[in-house]
């Protein structure tokens, strides 16, 4: 089962807005990206699903997350899969 919080991300903007994110917030809590290990772009053709980028990111602790932007609404997630929120 995958759920989404909605989390604040600020990033770094090249040649592109939002092209890599720097740190995320979850509620209060401050998460230093490391390191972009993988990322990806999906693009939906149905209305409703709005394109996205998924960055699969190591913070400085060593751990794992999957973060969502989706370009339309510039909305940014954490996708949360089972009851924990770090990769295995």
């Amino acid at each position: 089962m995958q759920k989404l919080i909605e989390v604040k991300v600020e990033c770094y903007s090249g040649y592109r807005a939002d092209e890599n994110p720097r740190r995320f917030y979850i509620d209060d809590i401050r998460f230093e990206i490391k390191a972009i290990a993988d990322r990806w772009y999906q693009a939906h053709y149905k209305p409703g699903y709005p394109p996205v980028h998924y960055f699969k990111v190591q913070t400085g602790d060593g751990k794992h997350y999957i973060l969502k932007h989706e370009h339309t609404s510039n909305k940014w997630y954490l996708v949360v899969k089972g009851d924990s929120i770090i990769m295995p």
